[in-house]
């Protein structure tokens, strides 16, 4: 019970400090916007192998066949779910190594997604926006954080067993 309080208190105080840490002047500048950029460039492209009329300009893509656009803003860049993973993998007992290994693969498993879901939300808001506003704010928002749910769960069972036995947590 001890550890699982542990885990708990360092994982909330990693959430509120990289919450609190994003919202700045300097990481908005310098991390979010760029990195929301290159979420919509990243999109954009994928997007640009099977329709040749997708645009972007920063974190804005559109079309020059119709005049529907998406803005990748806080709370659809990823950031905040990545926040949560790795707050999640630095608060859990585990070596610096398997922590290393699973916040790589966790945040391109996260980013992937989530590209993903700016190409899905692109295509759905040309064709109902009805549908797009109700995929983007209960669907996507959901499959993202269970997404991180789930890259961390999967984290915590490949962790060595040796590791595992010396874990005072009990995870799944």
């Amino acid at each position: 019970m001890r550890a699982m309080r542990r885990f708990v208190v360092v994982f909330v105080a990693l959430l509120a400090l990289s919450f609190a840490a994003e919202l700045t002047p300097f990481a908005q500048a310098w991390f979010v916007a760029p990195w929301t950029d290159g979420v919509a460039a990243v999109s954009a492209a994928l997007m640009r192998q099977f329709d040749a009329t997708v645009t972007t300009s920063g974190n804005v893509i559109g079309s020059t066949s119709g005049a529907f656009a998406v803005s990748i803003e806080a709370g659809c860049n990823g950031v905040e779910a990545t926040l949560v993973l790795v707050a999640a993998m630095l608060a859990f007992p585990a070596t610096w190594p398997h922590r290393l290994r699973g916040i790589v693969a966790g945040v391109a498993a996260v980013q992937a997604l989530n590209v993903l879901r700016v190409v899905s939300l692109f295509y759905l808001g040309q064709w109902n926006r009805d549908v797009f506003e109700w995929a983007h704010l209960y669907v996507w928002q959901a499959l993202i954080m269970l997404d991180v749910l789930i890259v961390w769960v999967v984290w915590v069972r490949l962790m060595p067993a040796s590791q595992r036995d010396a874990s005072a947590l009990a995870v799944v």
